[in-house]
């Protein structure tokens, strides 16, 4: 490290140039980064919803949908639109009551089931279908292009446009929140620090950590709009207090009355150990996101893991070359810390350390009890389409026009037309089952395919593959929805037992509700473990990551149990995502604290040692958990995105219990325990230091 610190210091503008040449080609890659803005495109491969979506993009050249709505409009002007869908680019065809009547039959004359399928009152509805998946850019394109042609007669709802809605809402509202976000760090980092210019210079070293990281994403070839929409403000507040270590360490050596170049030398030196045993847990933290079969967690993972990487060698190398750049203006524009001294906080916490014990015996059962019992939620539906968005307004009228429609597909093998029919006829007779439309069912008894137009036939029925198109009255994700869904797909592999799908938004959100629930208990043992191998290797003990990681768990119990108490329903991702976040990015806090407490007590009493550990660390306790709190409730009121704002949420509120139980908790956990896991600790440390001089 020393070499390594002399040559910062030799070639501190060297560094600098690279630095800022290095922002080309992140821009670029930052743009060239497809962003993905569907959750269920995650799934396993292996899955047969997946499957089934698989063939029906081969077989029939679509694999997504909306549904339209029109009122008050003549047949012949409805026609006329109808056209106008159908020539919009990737719209492959829209389905209406004239795909299976001629327009000249009356309404009144065409079969009940069509009619009911396709008009109530004054309002009828069309499917358009496009020639691409629900997430593709090809279907958000042309949902939009379909709402530029509509007018307010017209509704256009289903998962494309959910979709859509989160693309365009991400993209409006995440540079507002990473804009306020660091504003409000400057702002904390202002009052922490004794200068004016070191703050702009710990958010330019994280500024340009954010802008590697999500440049280097390209190499991924996309990802997704939750992991880009809060990697900016995870990064600022998770990666902050690495360079308060390396400025703290170079200002200790300065006094000591080293030259500039030399200080930063022994900084570098210092502070990579620290920093480095604390990027470790959060790096060891989101690793653990990557062993998700569902595929989302790898994503977000990786580009955690990744930009804590960044940040490392950003403080490493980018910040003491600016701190050696900018040490005269940090001089001038030195000014006394508007924190205040933690002594007396330190006494107060040492006071009421069995208060504190008892009162987490009491919390913490209960509310481990209660984060199990939270409702949740998981699809499109749950993380998108939210008041104040098009498509939720839309899905609105629609539904107090045609009652709850969720549509699915049916795909089997054209082999057995009798079977088809009997299917039909039963999925018909389910009373939750609003119309059904299969090719068995559509035509009379004895007429044969050719009776039908050929753009009918073939939404139907290809050479080896049949589709049937099924709604029932339930919304896209509840417990009758799937319980309804298994009954239907049980009736279906009744009568083609293989190589039969059900496909769309419910069976889909199954699948997510299944992988992600099975990947929790995994995900947070590795966690667990990950975080407990880094703290045993970096003390050297086996009790001491147990007393270190207590406070964390607490914190992520309450964290989880707090929906459940105001009886809100919470997106499982975030559930599942931010134990991990949360684990990984505050047990820094837990580390800092034990280390000051073992270091004051090779030469103080357990209560001394208690109240300056306290007294130290709340200054950077304080900052880092200030920033990671600020940054994840920004995300939470701005976002009316629920995944974003929900993981915001739980992101600024577990930061914030994390500080708390760390200073709080955790010097009752190490007094208590002191002649376990600290005694041989300080008698090593005394005894060194014996051995020293």
């Amino acid at each position: 490290m020393i070499k390594v610190g002399k040559w910062i210091a030799k070639h501190k503008v060297l560094i600098v140039l690279i630095s800022m040449i290095l922002l080309i080609p992140s821009v670029i890659g930052m743009a060239a980064t497809r962003v993905n803005y569907d959750i269920l495109s995650y799934l396993p491969d292996s899955l047969e919803t997946v499957e089934g979506q698989d063939i029906m993009v081969d077989e029939f050249g679509m694999g997504a949908f909306s549904m339209v709505v029109v009122e008050d409009m003549d047949l012949k002007d409805v026609a006329a639109l109808k056209e106008k869908f159908q020539d919009v680019e990737h719209v492959k065809d829209v389905l209406w009551y004239d795909s299976v009547a001629d327009l000249s039959i009356p309404v009144s004359m065409i079969p009940d089931k069509f009619k009911d399928a396709f008009f109530n009152g004054d309002a009828t509805m069309m499917i358009a279908l496009f020639d691409n998946t629900t997430s593709s850019d090809a279907a958000m394109e042309a949902v939009t292009d379909m709402r530029k042609i509509a007018n307010e007669q017209c509704f256009i709802s289903g998962m494309s446009g959910v979709v859509t809605d989160i693309k365009n809402i991400a993209l409006e509202e995440m540079p507002i929140y990473v804009v306020i976000a660091a504003g409000l760090s400057l702002l904390v980092l202002l009052l922490a620090m004794d200068s004016l210019v070191v703050p702009i210079l710990f958010l330019l070293s994280v500024g340009l950590a954010v802008l590697y990281n999500l440049g280097s994403n390209i190499f991924l070839g996309q990802v997704c709009y939750i992991t880009k929409s809060l990697t900016a403000v995870l990064q600022l507040g998770v990666t902050m207090d690495y360079s308060i270590f390396l400025l703290d360490a170079y200002m200790n050596w300065r006094d000591t009355g080293l030259s500039e170049e030399e200080a930063i030398v022994k900084a570098v030196e210092e502070a990579i150990n620290s920093i480095f045993a604390s990027s470790l847990t959060t790096v060891v933290g989101f690793l653990a996101l990557v062993t998700m079969k569902f595929n989302i967690g790898f994503d977000m993972g990786l580009v955690l893991a990744k930009g804590i990487i960044f940040s490392l060698l950003t403080v490493v190398l980018f910040m003491p070359a600016m701190i050696l750049k900018f040490t005269r203006w940090n001089d001038k524009t030195k000014h006394r810390s508007f924190f205040p001294d933690f002594t007396r906080l330190g006494r107060g916490v040492y006071r009421i350390r069995y208060l504190v014990l008892a009162a987490v015996l009491l919390i913490t059962p209960p509310a481990y009890v209660a984060q199990q019992m939270n409702n949740f939620q998981y699809g499109n539906s749950a993380v998108g389409g939210a008041p104040g968005t098009q498509v939720y307004a839309d899905d609105q009228e629609i539904t107090a026009k045609f009652g709850r429609s969720n549509m699915m597909l049916l795909i089997y093998p054209n082999t057995d037309p009798v079977a088809e029919k009997r299917l039909s006829d039963e999925l018909e007779a389910l009373p939750y089952v609003k119309s059904v439309t299969s090719m068995a069912n559509t035509l009379p008894e004895g007429i044969p395919e050719d009776f039908l137009p050929d753009p009918t036939v073939s939404q139907l029925h290809t050479k080896d593959t049949a589709r049937m198109l099924l709604y029932i009255r339930t919304k896209g994700e509840s417990d009758k929805s799937f319980e309804y869904t298994d009954q239907i797909r049980d009736l279906m592999k009744k009568y083609y037992p293989e190589h039969s799908y059900v496909v769309g938004e419910t069976p889909s959100t199954q699948d997510i509700k299944e992988t992600i629930t099975d990947d929790n208990a995994r995900v947070n043992l590795l966690t667990l473990l990950g975080v407990f191998l880094v703290v045993a290797f970096s003390f050297k003990s086996v009790l001491i990551p147990i007393v270190v990681m207590i406070p964390i768990e607490v914190a992520i119990f309450i964290n989880m149990a707090v929906p459940y108490v105001q009886g809100v329903d919470m997106i499982y991702m975030g559930y599942i995502i931010v134990s991990s976040i949360q684990m990984g990015a505050t047990v820094d806090y837990s580390i800092l604290l034990t280390n000051n407490y073992i270091a004051k007590r090779a030469t103080l009493s357990k209560k001394e040692a208690c109240i300056e550990a306290v007294t130290r660390s709340c200054s950077s306790i304080f900052t880092s958990g200030g920033i990671i709190t600020l940054a994840g409730y920004i995300v939470y009121l701005i976002s009316t995105t629920a995944a974003i704002g929900d993981l915001g949420h739980l992101i600024g509120r577990g930061g914030f219990l994390s500080l708390v139980l760390v200073l709080t908790l955790l010097p009752a956990l190490l007094v208590l325990t002191d002649g376990l896991v600290i005694e041989k600790k300080w008698k090593g440390s005394r005894r060194r230091i014996r051995e020293r001089y």
